[in-house]
């Protein structure tokens, strides 16, 4: 596990369409960049994003950033487009949105190999409809080469009918529900955006709430996020310290036979030991990158 571990601190969505952004994302500290071909990309534009989306990861220069494209669904009229216009130009992952089932992970698998994309391209999966979170087990388990998923609260809080509270209730359930599959399945889990770009102290505290609740990072809608989450999923300098105590702590006894240590009164186990490897390799990647 921890030898696998990648920064996703801060991962920005940067609409296709805009030529401008597309560039200056290179310059960001972001972890990853979602590159969108759906959302952010009006139906008259779709066609001219997906060319400046290729032309960027052709062109490449984003240096240590990972770069995820999201395509439109494959039954809408641009997906199998998009598939074929970057499935060779490079991205590091391909996000599908609105994933309900395991066969739709099949089928953009298929039309990745069909178009020509490496074999071992990565597929990241979006829960954001009742039904893919009522069934993210099976999405989650649903395909070898899934890696990551994507919550996306803004789509579901509609279909919910619910309101955007700022403690998040409304999401609670299936913030929940998308970790546990996660962590059930080895795959990364990336938190909902925070769409009010003047509320700084809501914003820090939502990246706080899907930090203490075990996302590996958020999405942003804005550069100006980036910092907050890079700080709220980065773990402290207390806690790489702490961390380091309990695995030396922990190593010492196992050398003596023992399978428990003592540190600052507690005890520490085997868990203790793997989560403190987890936290610093985490650091490790972060100091890397």
């Amino acid at each position: 596990m921890t030898s696998a571990i990648r920064p996703r601190r801060s991962v920005l969505y940067m609409p296709g369409a805009n030529v401008r952004a597309l560039d200056k994302a290179r310059s960001l500290d972001a972890d990853a960049l979602i590159l969108d071909l759906e959302d952010a990309v009006a139906p008259d534009a779709k066609a001219q994003a997906r060319e400046q989306v290729a032309a960027a990861l052709t062109a490449g220069g984003y240096g240590r950033r990972e770069c995820i494209v999201r395509i439109n669904a494959l039954d809408t009229p641009w997906g199998l487009d998009d598939v074929a216009a970057i499935a060779r130009a490079g991205a590091d992952a391909v996000l599908l949105p609105k994933v309900q089932s395991s066969a739709q992970l099949h089928a953009l698998a298929d039309a990745l190999d069909a178009a020509g994309a490496p074999p071992d391209l990565p597929l990241w999966a979006m829960a954001e409809t009742p039904l893919g979170f009522l069934r993210l087990d099976a999405i989650a388990g649903g395909h070898p080469r899934l890696a990551a998923i994507v919550v996306g609260t803004s789509d579901l809080v509609k279909d919910l009918h619910a309101r955007h509270t700022p403690g998040r209730e409304e999401t609670l359930l299936a913030r929940s529900m998308a970790v546990m599959a996660a962590r059930a399945h080895g795959l990364a889990v990336l938190d909902g955006v925070h769409l009010d770009l003047h509320d700084d102290a809501g914003y820090a505290a939502t990246c706080r709430q899907g930090r203490d609740q075990g996302f590996d990072g958020k999405t942003l809608i804005h550069p100006k996020q980036i910092a907050a989450a890079n700080a709220a999923f980065a773990p402290t300098d207390d806690e790489v310290a702490l961390a380091r105590k309990r695995l030396d702590a922990w190593r010492a006894a196992q050398a003596e036979g023992l399978g428990v240590a003592v540190v600052d009164g507690a005890l520490v186990e085997n868990l203790h030991a793997q989560e403190a490897e987890r936290v610093l390799a985490l650091a490790a990647a972060i100091a890397g990158a």
